[in-house]
């Protein structure tokens, strides 16, 4: 689905800022991830192509699914889903969504779960979207080093959504590792049967 970013980035761009930080009685507006994710899948809905061949879910449970507890993915339930509910083959994008509060343990959850639907579901594009005004270079280093300590199937998409009325960006990928060191090398390294 080639205009998916191009609605990521219209979409993210029309969040308010109400729905970007939640006002609150007696205190300073805070981050609510499902306030933001709410108008988040409300204003890509709006822009969703018709007659597309994708659907646009979210936070579909997949507790029970009979393929998905085969494949030890069935305690996930990521933020959004494009996909062609039904259809194992139709897996286009899976995404998770955090504030720039996140902890790391939330950060590591979330790529977790990104891996695991690039992976053993068969996902094709792994979207990682973190909204709030003050995103880091440490927080980003955090999102880096979450990355780092899981094997990845396929590289992850890092979007920044900095502040309401702006598009998110596509800032950098957590990319797969590639083997190296001597282990690595040990593992991949053939050799031929004896011929004795």
């Amino acid at each position: 689905m080639d205009e998916l970013s191009e609605i990521l980035a219209r979409a993210t761009a029309s969040i308010e800022p109400g729905y970007f930080r939640l006002s609150i009685h007696g205190g300073d507006p805070i981050y609510r991830e499902r306030v933001y994710c709410y108008e988040l899948y409300h204003q890509m809905r709006k822009l969703w192509p018709m007659n597309c061949a994708f659907t646009l879910n979210g936070e579909v449970d997949k507790a029970a699914h009979p393929i998905l507890t085969r494949l030890g993915a069935d305690g996930f339930k990521p933020d959004l889903l494009i996909h062609q509910p039904g259809e194992m083959g139709g897996n286009h994008a899976v995404m998770e969504v955090k504030s720039a509060r996140a902890s790391r343990n939330g950060l590591a959850k979330d790529i977790n779960t990104l891996a695991t639907f690039l992976g053993a579901v068969g996902y094709k594009r792994g979207i990682y979207l973190i909204y709030g005004e003050e995103i880091s270079e440490r927080f980003v280093e955090h999102i880096k080093d979450a990355g780092a300590a899981v094997k990845l199937p396929a590289p992850i998409e890092v979007w920044l959504h900095r502040a309401p009325g702006e598009p998110a960006k596509h800032s950098l990928s957590l990319e797969t590792q590639n083997p190296s060191g001597p282990l690595a090398k040990a593992e991949t390294t053939h050799t031929k049967p004896s011929s004795h």
